[in-house]
């Protein structure tokens, strides 16, 4: 996902003559993280956005073939399985639980979600309620329960003869909020955003719950005559397991991941049809190739005394964090003992890719991120859960254009003294927002919350002031990271 915004062109980053050392090449991915509101999860549909994010989306379909070859617990998104010997038979239905898998095969999943005959009133009353339960103004902050009901009886004082109708008033009730981020989807506009292809073989994953306190990874769009479709998935299918690996317990964004790869080459699942059953192993053949957003080299400096690894992240896509631990790796193994790494005109992308990529470099329990919103679900808190891949300096490159996924990114180095951090003030961008669907098959898009940094800062508005305008000399950096840390623990 790509933010669009109304700047010139990008600061040119700063690079000697060597030239960078690139990954193989593959296009951007997309993703949404599927959560939601306690009152209203049933109707977030496609779930989480960052503000940052247009409509404007990429296809996608990565992980790097060399990431593969490295056995490495940084390297993968999943976390330890609590059983070595797991097995899908968890799994398998009984045929007490399913007397008749044939025609639990063709049922309706229950969080399908299909439209419904509704009047135009109803459609109109039904974004209103959404707005109503879940709608946190960051901007204006004039919205108030009582002035949203007023507006509804006025707008429901008059008859809305059409459907078209229906839908400019609820284009017009939305931009009367005065966020520009909460907004209206036409069906098609929202048909085509729920059936995005992040994966690479044309299906789009969302967590289900089961009532249990377990999720269930379900097929929620399926791309016509795409891989995953010619392959024999199915909408609603259940994955179970991807290349022999059982995913449950693992969220979209890590089976997604798994699920990329190099084009032409395969991946095997196994799936569950409907409800219950029955089980089937498919194979599928991606189609999509994904673009690697990181590059970077090895540079000298002080005379050959200190080795630099160069980092440069120009977005943050599924392949970030992968690709990065590759970097460091591989320039840790020449010799760097020092990082940059360069979030200039990175403008964010996949929220999810950017707090994995900040956990690489936190110690284990610090804060990545707090989220805000009127609705409890709203409200947490998010931790690093293991130990730094590197304990090295770090200097983290900033820019006006510096935006969402990547400040992010930033604050959680910078307030946990991991990182200093270098340039302009960035761009200020930290809003939240889900995705529901109204029973006409249309949709909206309505901000929920925001993001707060480790120092309850809101990132939103003012954007992040760096600690230099310019390099600093890496004594420098060294000590402003030390009293950093000795304020913290003090």
């Amino acid at each position: 996902m790509r933010l669009l915004l109304p700047f010139s062109s990008p600061l040119s980053a700063t690079s000697p003559s060597a030239s960078p050392q690139l990954f193989p090449e593959y296009p951007p991915p997309t993703l949404i993280d599927h959560s939601g509101l306690t009152k209203i999860l049933k109707k977030s549909v496609i779930g989480t956005l960052t503000g940052a994010l247009s409509l404007t989306l990429v296809f996608s379909s990565p992980i790097s073939s060399v990431a593969a070859a490295i056995d490495d617990p940084y390297l993968s998104l999943n976390p330890p399985s609590s059983s070595p010997n797991s097995s899908l038979n968890y799994f398998d239905s009984s045929p007490e639980d399913c007397p008749n898998e044939e025609e639990a095969d063709t049922e309706t999943p229950d969080d399908d979600v299909r439209p419904q005959l509704v009047t135009n009133e109803g459609i109109v009353e039904e974004a209103w309620e959404i707005v109503n339960d879940a709608f946190l103004d960051t901007r204006s902050h004039n919205w108030t329960p009582e002035t949203w009901q007023k507006q509804k009886e006025e707008i429901l004082a008059s008859p809305i003869k059409s459907r078209s109708k229906a839908h400019e008033v609820i284009k017009k009730m939305l931009a009367n909020l005065g966020d520009p981020y909460t907004r209206f989807l036409s069906p098609d506009e929202f048909s085509r955003m729920s059936k995005y292809d992040i994966t690479g073989i044309g299906i789009n994953l969302r967590e289900v719950s089961d009532g249990d306190g377990n999720v269930k990874l379900k097929v929620l769009g399926l791309v016509l005559d795409g891989p995953a479709d010619i392959a024999g998935v199915k909408q609603g299918d259940e994955i179970l397991a991807v290349n022999g690996m059982d995913v449950s317990g693992k969220s979209s964004f890590e089976v997604s991941s798994l699920l990329q790869g190099p084009s032409k080459t395969f991946v095997d699942l196994k799936v569950k049809h409907g409800n219950c059953g029955p089980l089937k192993s498919i194979k599928v053949q991606r189609q999509v190739n994904a673009t690697t957003p990181v590059s970077y080299r090895l540079d000298q400096v002080d005379n050959g005394k200190i080795s630099v690894g160069y980092i440069r992240l120009k977005e943050f896509n599924a392949l970030a964090r992968k690709d990065l631990v590759i970097a460091m790796k591989r320039l840790q193994d020449k010799g760097a003992s020092y990082f940059v790494m360069d979030l200039r005109d990175n403008l964010g992308g996949l929220v999810q890719a950017g707090i994995e990529t900040a956990k690489l470099f936190l110690d284990e329990g610090d804060t990545v991120i707090y989220t805000a919103g009127r609705d409890t679900e709203a409200q947490k808190t998010v931790l690093a859960d293991r130990k730094p891949l590197i304990t090295a300096p770090l200097i983290v490159m900033v820019n006006n254009r510096t935006a969402s996924a990547s400040e992010i990114v930033a604050s959680a180095l910078h307030d946990n003294c991991k990182a200093v951090l270098v340039g302009e003030r960035t761009y200020g961008k930290g809003l939240i927002q889900s995705v529901f669907e109204l029973r006409d098959g249309s949709g909206v898009v309505v901000t929920i919350g925001k993001y707060v940094t480790p120092n309850h800062m809101d990132i939103n508005g003012g954007g992040i002031e760096p600690d230099f305008r310019n390099l600093p000399a890496w004594d420098e950096v060294k000590e402003r990271l030390s009293k950093c840390n000795i304020l913290q623990q003090s």
